[in-house]
């Protein structure tokens, strides 16, 4: 965390970072029982301004229903707000933005015998997976971990419990030299990364995992968008581990990677293990359209309002 935040949101009011702090004894944290969005917020020329907003706080809120939280306390809209005021309080031109519902309590195992609790933390993180990865590409292996089978765990809730097999795929690859793993979904076809969703390039087509067994990330369904505007077809479908040996371009993307192409994959160099053409144009893309400089920039960015300053003396 590259420089913390002054204020965190708690509940429903603005707290000191330093003080503010969560009951040791709660099923979010004994148990993973959380649900949590990961947004980013932008630096334009106008300001502040979060990207996609609104999806990211209807994919939490979907989040909480498919676990089985009932009658949260917070609405869309006031949500949205805390994300914007805590946002202003910390003065960051440019963050990362963490929404947690976590439930409180609850250490029966039964959801509705414990409290859904709500955080909103920011900081400043740029390069997530490293200052060099977006110009000379990362390298990736095929995880011994398995994505979650979908009758195993909710797979398209963003659990904080589904991660830790993320943390041990992403770690076991570190440690055996590599940057990111990628995990197959339990039938072997390639799923998602660690964190991030993934797209192969082959003949001048795009192509990427179905939905089927992989959390749909906005990101993803950006470069979609993206990439259609730029006149590529992409094409959902299966796609095998041997499919990403022979790619000409294979790339991830994610709120936290933004658009990052891999170069060796299980120590084969993935066409000449440089970050290609299609990975390029949707990098300069992404980066045009999150700094308020494309066509679509005011569809999906959210300028943040101005703050209340005695707002943030809670």
């Amino acid at each position: 965390m590259a420089n913390p935040a002054k204020y965190v949101w708690l509940d429903d009011e603005l707290k000191d970072a330093a003080r503010g702090g969560v009951p040791v004894v709660n099923a979010g944290l004994h148990y993973g029982f959380t649900v949590f969005e990961g947004i980013r917020c932008y630096a334009t020329e106008r300001g502040p301004a979060v990207f996609r907003l609104d999806e990211h706080v209807d994919r939490l809120l979907d989040s909480a229903l498919i676990v089985g939280f009932r009658d949260l306390p917070w609405t869309r809209n006031t949500l949205i707000d805390a994300i914007y005021k805590t946002t202003a309080a910390n003065k960051f031109s440019a963050c990362y933005i963490r929404p947690v519902i976590y439930l409180d309590g609850a250490m029966d195992l039964v959801v509705d015998s414990g409290k859904p609790r709500l955080i909103i933390a920011v900081w400043e993180w740029t390069a997530f997976l490293g200052k060099e990865a977006k110009e000379r590409g990362i390298r990736a292996n095929i995880a011994s971990f398995t994505r979650l089978h979908p009758n195993i765990m909710m797979t398209k809730a963003k659990v904080a419990g589904n991660y830790v097999s993320s943390i041990l795929a992403k770690t076991e690859s570190q440690r055996a030299g590599f940057d990111e793993a990628i995990m197959l979904d339990p039938q072997g076809y390639v799923a998602e990364c660690t964190g991030e969703n993934i797209f192969v390039v082959r003949n001048n087509m795009i192509y990427t995992p179905g939905r089927g067994a992989i959390l749909e990330g906005i990101t993803r369904d950006s470069l979609i968008t993206l990439a259609q505007d730029l006149g590529h077809t992409v094409v959902e479908e299966p796609i095998s581990r041997d499919q990403l040996y022979i790619a000409d371009e294979v790339f991830v993307c994610g709120t936290a990677a933004e658009v990052v192409g891999l170069r060796e994959i299980d120590f084969r160099t993935i066409a000449d293990g440089k970050t290609g053409p299609v990975t390029r144009a949707l990098q300069a893309e992404f980066e045009k359209l999150t700094s308020g400089r494309h066509a679509r920039s005011a569809a999906w960015l959210s300028p943040v309002p101005a703050f209340d300053p005695a707002l943030a003396q809670a």
